[in-house]
C-alpha cells in the first residue's frame, strides 16, 4: 500500500508559497530553516518531482509544484474541517464586516481566506460602502467590524491604523487628458477624504480643474480614468494596468499617504470578533512587499501594483 502524504510537510509547503521564502515559512510553522529545507527534500523525493526552481534570487513553483499546491490546500482545509467537526468548542455564529470597495479587490480575498480557514463555521456578512457610511453602520450597530480610511472628517471613534498606502493622481496611460487647461476630474463624493486631499492639493498650486464625474463606487472612478475621460485620485492598492501615475514631473503635487484603519463596534465583543480583527490585521500586514513608492510613469503590463508594509511573495501567488 502506498504511504500517505505527510500533512506537516504539506503545511510547510503551503507556508513557503504563501510567505514567499523558506525563511519566513520557517517562522510561520515554528521550525528552523534547515528543517523546512529537509521537509521539502523529503516531499520532493516522496512525489518524485521538483517543486521549486530558482530564477536568480527569486524562487518559483515548478509546474509540478503548482499542481501540488491546489491539492495541498484542499487537504489542509479538509483536515481543519475534520478537526472542527469534532471540536465542541469551535467558534460558530455570524459576523458583519464592512470595507470600502476601493479596498475590497485587493484586501478582501486575503482576509476571507485567512478567517475561513480557521473559522469555517462562522458566517460572514460583507458590506462594501464608503467610509462615512461604514462608520455610521458601526455607530448604529449594523456592523461589527470595518476597514476604513482614516481622516479627520470621520474621526468619530477610535481606529487602529494597520496600513498606509501612497495616494496618487492617476490618468489613462493611453490618453493625455492630464494636459487639459482645465483638468477634468473623477472623484468620490464630497465627504471622500481622497477627494478633499486632491482638490486641496490642486488649489494649492493654482491648477484649474472641474469635477466631471462624482461617485461613491471606485469602479466608476476607475472606468472614467481608464477611458481617458478624467484624472482620478486613487490609493496605490486601487491602481490598474493601463493607468499612469502623475507626479511632480507632470505638474502634479505629491499627496499625503492614505491611512487604513480597523474600527470595531463597541458592542461587538468575544472570541469571534477578536479572531476576525486579528485576521484583518495580519492580512494587511502580510501582503506582498512594496518597492519604493511608485514613480510617475506608465504602468507596464508586467508590473504588479504594490503597497507599503507588505511581505515578499512568489510570482505564483499572483503578486
Amino acid at each position: 500500500m502506498t504511504a500517505p502524504l505527510d500533512l506537516d510537510q504539506l503545511r510547510t509547503f503551503v507556508a513557503i508559497v504563501d510567505t514567499g521564502s523558506f525563511t519566513r515559512a520557517a517562522e510561520e510553522v515554528f521550525k528552523t530553516q534547515s528543517a523546512v529545507s529537509m521537509q521539502m527534500r523529503r516531499l520532493e523525493e516522496r512525489l518524485g518531482a521538483c517543486l521549486f526552481e530558482r530564477n536568480g534570487r527569486a524562487m518559483r513553483l515548478t509546474d509540478e509544484g503548482g499542481r501540488l499546491l491546489a491539492y495541498a490546500r484542499r487537504m489542509m482545509a479538509l483536515s481543519q474541517e475534520t478537526l472542527l467537526a469534532f471540536d465542541e468548542g469551535a467558534m460558530q455564529g455570524h459576523l458583519r464586516i464592512g470595507l470600502p470597495d476601493d479596498y475590497a479587490e485587493r484586501f478582501l480575498p486575503e482576509i476571507l481566506a485567512r478567517f475561513a480557514r480557521s473559522n469555517p463555521l462562522v458566517e460572514l456578512h460583507v458590506v462594501c460602502e464608503p467610509t462615512a457610511n461604514l462608520l455610521e453602520h458601526i455607530e448604529k450597530n449594523r456592523l461589527d467590524v470595518s476597514l476604513v480610511t482614516d481622516c479627520a472628517e470621520t474621526a468619530t471613534m477610535t481606529k487602529e491604523i494597520v496600513r498606509t498606502e501612497p495616494l496618487h493622481f492617476v490618468s489613462s496611460a493611453a490618453h493625455d487628458i492630464h494636459n487639459e487647461d482645465v483638468l477634468p476630474l473623477a472623484l468620490g463624493r464630497a465627504d471622500c477624504a481622497w477627494r478633499v486631499e486632491g482638490l486641496k492639493a490642486l488649489d494649492t498650486i493654482g491648477r484649474r480643474h472641474r469635477v466631471l464625474f462624482t461617485s461613491w463606487a471606485a469602479q466608476t472612478i476607475i472606468s472614467a480614468v481608464l477611458a481617458g475621460l478624467a484624472v482620478g485620485v486613487l490609493a496605490e492598492c486601487s491602481l490598474r494596468r493601463g493607468m499612469r501615475v502623475l507626479g511632480e514631473a507632470d505638474g502634479f503635487p505629491k499627496l499625503d499617504d492614505a491611512r487604513i484603519g480597523i474600527v470595531k463596534n463597541r458592542n461587538a465583543e468575544g472570541p469571534i470578533v477578536s479572531a476576525l480583527v486579528e485576521h484583518m490585521r495580519e492580512s494587511l500586514h502580510n501582503l506582498p512587499p512594496a518597492e519604493a513608492q511608485a514613480k510617475p510613469s506608465h504602468l507596464p503590463e508586467t508590473r504588479a501594483i504594490r503597497s507599503q508594509r507588505l511581505r515578499p511573495s512568489m510570482s505564483v501567488a499572483g503578486w
